[in-house]
């Protein structure tokens, strides 16, 4: 437990927003391998407990639980360390029993039948009946799964793929079968939103699900397409980019996942489908291409090179599929459309337009062939790809971009053969209408209403850098809309007429992109404002007043939180009355890094919430030095806690998608509840008294060599700031504007010194 932002209790442990509505109250996985580890650490995440269970070590019977607990601390799987302490570690022979309080038992041992069903069995003894049971299995069917096993365990059970790593990997695949029960089924879709934080996709139960079906033919096919027609990896890889899939390509990709992995994975899927299937043309695992690279042990990046390596000194190189030898990597081609533009590179033709045709016309033909036989719709095919593999948008949004009329037709002129599914979206002008399917996976139109699509939110106002819209019943959306949510005076513009409406009754601080709610301060602008310090002084003051305005409204306030929130984007949401941050959400406070102080009241706010009466304000000063001086930047919103950028009634999301709709339930009924604004703060401070107690940690670590000079000197400045400078003094409290005072000051003494100027060039890499 931690001392509280504004001086209440918080436990660290608080369970995500809405997981306490999703069914499960506490969670067991079996098998506690990287994936096994992984989905118990993310459950515990989201503060549910788990039960991690493996078989018996030899000298520490609960020793392999416990590794994968550690692997999972080393690896980043935990948002914060302390989400540990909810993964209760067992074994097998010990422990089984404990399932039964488990209301999601997740299987996650290896890929072996005969041991999964013996598992099934053992824990059919011990769960309790209408708890959900899954498979993480990527490679069994779930007939074959359950074949034999209890009616009662079969209406249970769902096959639950996750994708490696749990923590970062969105996608869910589900698997239910004829006879499942649609609670536990619904149970699955729940937790796996509310608590996993994943988009969970309905798939059917073939040889791959969807993501890996599609995913796998997709590489085998575009590797073994640009061997077959010539083409350098590097080319390939930089066509294979168009299609808006990671920067590493195809050759790339292999060699991240393991070249020697081939045979289990490709190898696998291969013999499970029948011989009609399109996978057979392009068979990865008995090419010789595939043959010559495990023969000579070249696996990947795992192995120190496949397709790529790095030479003993230290150059990249690439093979050559010709002569299989290594040598220099080549620059990537200019392509048209800066490379972005996959219906311009197929338009320009040669070699590098042709190989894009051959690997867009493969793939859209192989997943409009099998799609009514892997899945229940277009966007859930479309998402598990997508999600699946990173790419941008899955094959049928891709081939309406190229444009479906425009490849059938080439299709058709080729000779080709084209899949009834795709014909007939050719003839409904395309796979999609905005959002909505035009077509279902039997190619039979779909019908659309007026209420298909919502409509988009009324603007109620807006500029260049911000808009504000209309949620419905006064409640007010305010988005910054400039590149990363960055700070320009157009953006305090709009904040200032927001505030200044008499027609909303609640505000909501959104992201316009996911990427971001804010950055901060643009940092060339800002440089340049350094260069007139009256005009800064002016920018600082213009910011802390907005901020101000915004903890003082007489409305409701809340942020929400996806994406990027930093320096001052994280200062707005301290001025906030409740924050909504998804779990993944990067806040910090990193001015320090550049040689300056939050200067939009950020010091200000932390000094009020660490504030205690039973606290000496020396003390407090000294803890927002501890958490200020190093520029943090939290990698989760758990972590944010723990440092005091959230509060215990701010609420942690799992799915990014969800932010903003709870938080404009959190204002609509704080407004509803009736909402009284605070008025003007007033801080204890120390005072020059407590300058020393509150520079102590910093001068330690100067005198020990752990921070610089440059870093001390600014230790030196926050000190002041937060123990109310020279007119400080402990028996007055000092009004919030004149802390604001402090911190502008401090910023521009700061902002003039050489070094505070280096370290921002650096920063913008000039």
């Amino acid at each position: 437990m931690t001392q509280g932002r504004d001086g209440d209790a918080t436990t660290d442990r608080k369970p995500a927003f809405g997981a306490d509505t999703a069914g499960v109250k506490r969670a067991a996985v079996i098998g506690a391998g990287a994936m096994g580890s992984g989905i118990a650490a993310q459950f515990a995440n989201a503060g549910i407990p788990v039960d991690l269970i493996d078989i018996p070590g030899k000298d520490d019977r609960n020793g392999p639980a416990e590794a994968g607990i550690a692997r999972q601390l080393t690896a980043g799987g935990f948002m914060a360390p302390q989400a540990a302490d909810l993964v209760v570690p067992g074994n097998t022979e010990d422990h089984l029993d404990r399932v039964a309080g488990a209301d999601w038992i997740v299987e996650a041992i290896i890929e072996d039948l005969d041991l999964k069903r013996d598992l099934y069995r053992r824990l059919e003894a011990h769960r309790r009946p209408g708890s959900t049971v899954s498979s993480n299995t990527s490679t069994l069917l779930r007939g074959t799964l359950v074949d034999g096993l209890p009616d009662g365990f079969d209406r249970d059970y769902v096959i639950s793929h996750f994708f490696n790593p749990p923590r970062h990997m969105q996608l869910l695949e589900v698997v239910e079968g004829p006879n499942s029960d649609p609670a536990s089924v619904q149970r699955a879709w729940d937790a796996g939103h509310r608590i996993l934080g994943k988009t969970v996709v309905a798939c059917r139960d073939t040889p791959g699900f969807i993501a890996n079906r599609i995913g796998c033919y997709w590489i085998a096919m575009a590797v073994l397409e640009a061997d077959r027609q010539g083409l350098t990896v590097e080319e390939a890889d930089a066509v294979i980019s168009a299609f808006g899939v990671p920067r590493t390509g195809v050759f790339g990709l292999l060699d991240l996942i393991g070249i020697d992995l081939i045979p289990l994975v490709w190898g696998s899927l291969i013999k499970s489908l029948p011989q009609d299937d399109g996978a057979h043309a392009f068979d990865l695992n008995a090419s010789e291409l595939s043959q010559k690279m495990q023969t000579a042990g070249r696996f990947g990046r795992k192995s120190g090179g496949g397709f790529y390596r790095k030479a003993e000194d230290k150059l990249r190189e690439a093979l050559d599929l010709t002569t299989h030898a290594y040598r220099p990597q080549h620059k990537a081609p200019d392509l048209p459309g800066n490379g972005r533009d996959l219906a311009a590179l197929i338009a320009a033709g040669g070699k590098m337009g042709d190989y894009a045709w051959s690997v867009l016309r493969n793939l859209i033909t192989y997943t409009a062939s099998v799609a009514p036989e892997i899945g229940h719709d277009l966007p859930g095919i479309d998402t598990a790809v997508a999600l699946g593999y990173g790419w941008r948008e899955g094959p049928f949004r891709q081939a309406d971009r190229v444009g479906v009329a425009e490849i059938v037709q080439r299709m058709k002129a080729e000779g080709s053969a084209v899949p009834a599914l795709l014909d007939a979206a050719a003839g409904a002008g395309g796979f999609y209408e905005g959002d909505a399917p035009r077509i279902d996976l039997s190619g039979t139109p779909i019908a659309r209403t007026d209420d298909t699509a919502p409509a988009a939110p009324a603007v109620l106002a807006g500029n260049s850098a911000a808009r504000l819209e209309d949620a419905g019943d006064g409640l007010g959306i305010l988005r910054v809309t400039t590149k990363m949510g960055v700070f320009a005076p157009d953006v305090f513009d709009a904040f200032e007429s927001a505030l200044s409406r008499t027609d909303l009754t609640a505000l909501v601080l959104a992201p316009a992109s996911p990427k971001a709610l804010s950055a901060g301060a643009d940092l060339a602008s800002f440089m340049e404002l350094a260069k007139d310090p009256a005009a800064l002084d002016t920018f600082l003051s213009r910011g802390q007043s907005v901020f101000s305005a915004l903890r003082t409204a007489p409305i409701p306030v809340v942020s929400a939180v996806r994406g990027l929130c930093l320096g001052g984007g994280c200062e707005m949401t301290l001025h906030s009355d409740r924050v909504v941050a998804h779990a993944e959400a990067k806040m910090g406070l990193p001015e320090t890094r550049l040689g300056i102080l939050p200067g939009w009241g950020g010091c200000t706010r932390l000094l009020a919430r660490f504030s205690d009466s039973a606290a000496d304000p020396g003390s407090i000063a000294a803890r927002v030095m501890d958490t200020v001086l190093p520029g943090p930047v939290a990698s989760s919103a758990m972590e944010a806690r723990t440092l005091g950028l959230l509060r215990a009634e701010d609420e942690i999301v799992m799915h990014g998608d969800d932010v903003e709709t709870v938080a404009c339930q959190i204002a609509r009924t704080m407004a509803r509840d009736g909402y009284t604004a605070p008025g003007p703060a007033f801080l204890n401070v120390s005072g020059p008294a407590g300058l020393n107690a509150a520079l102590a940690s910093a001068r330690a670590a100067h005198e020990e060599g752990r921070i610089d000079e440059a870093t001390f000197q600014i230790a030196e400045d926050l000190a002041a700031v937060l123990t109310g400078g020279a007119k400080g003094a402990p028996a007055q409290p000092m009004a919030e504007t004149a802390m604001h005072a402090l911190e502008r000051d401090a910023v521009l003494r700061m902002a003039a010194r050489p070094e505070t100027m280096d370290r921002m060039r650096q920063t913008l890499g000039r």
